[in-house]
């Protein structure tokens, strides 16, 4: 196991304000490297004007410049749930930059919050690196579980239901990060979602672009009221989430 770097994160080169991405830390896993990078610059929404990527085996995940189809991701399903339902306990895919679990700890509504994170250096980086400046008060939230395990082996063999599941560990069901993270848009790893979910339960599903052949994969699996919300990006095609419901 590679040990973590020794603090300060800030001992790294700092960005220049050209934006070129500088390595904060890499670390080499058992699913592949993972590496956190910082930007510097103009203000994007951070107080210092730093912006945090994250990186998976070459392939970019999410940075700390927008959030806000990470937090609609939250939001969504909570709307989609019955508004009498009381204290609906929430399972969070990925921890990422932690937008997500920002936006759900901001919800008193909310009972339970657990988030399954399978790299540990993601841990690392929010309890004690550079995104402790995003998610510390929802970390420190007393209704905050972090696990660190791989989220599609641990839907299939945990035994605690949820009113909703948020997963954001891909690009989307049509681009995964690595090939075993294609179990959980498979109909055995959709019949594990729905077996997670309480009557009534949502799933919700981050996507970078839409996918058609997931939302019949969802009608396929059992569920209903199948959506999509979007969210316009600058360039491209948009951000997605894939709503479904777990019939009673």
């Amino acid at each position: 196991m590679q040990p973590p770097p020794q603090p300060p994160y800030a001992a790294q080169p700092a960005a220049a304000d050209d934006d070129r991405p500088v390595t904060v830390d890499r670390r080499e896993g058992p699913y592949g490297e993972v590496v956190l990078r910082r930007r510097g610059g103009a203000d994007r929404g951070r107080p210092d004007g730093a912006v945090f990527e994250i990186i998976a085996n070459g392939c970019f995940l999410m940075d700390t410049s927008d959030g806000r189809s990470e937090r609609l991701l939250v939001r969504a399903a909570l709307d989609a749930l019955p508004a009498d339902r009381p204290s609906p306990a929430l399972l969070i895919g990925g921890l990422g930059v932690g937008f997500s679990l920002v936006e759900a700890a901001a919800e008193p509504r909310w009972g339970r919050i657990a988030v399954v994170e399978r790299e540990a250096a993601v841990i690392d980086w929010h309890r004690e690196g550079p995104l402790s400046a995003v998610s510390a008060g929802a970390l420190a939230d007393p209704r905050t579980a972090i696990v660190h395990a791989d989220l599609v082996a641990w839907l299939r063999s945990g035994p605690e239901t949820y009113d909703a599941l948020c997963l954001d560990i891909d690009n989307g069901p049509d681009w995964t990060v690595t090939e075993d993270n294609d179990g959980l848009y498979s109909p055995a790893g959709l019949a594990a979602c729905a077996a997670r979910l309480t009557p009534g339960g949502v799933l919700a599903v981050w996507s970078a672009r839409p996918s058609p052949a997931f939302e019949e994969s969802l009608r396929n699996a059992g569920f209903t009221r199948v959506r999509t919300e979007e969210v316009a990006v600058a360039r491209g095609v948009p951000d997605v989430v894939h709503l479904a419901v777990r019939g009673a």
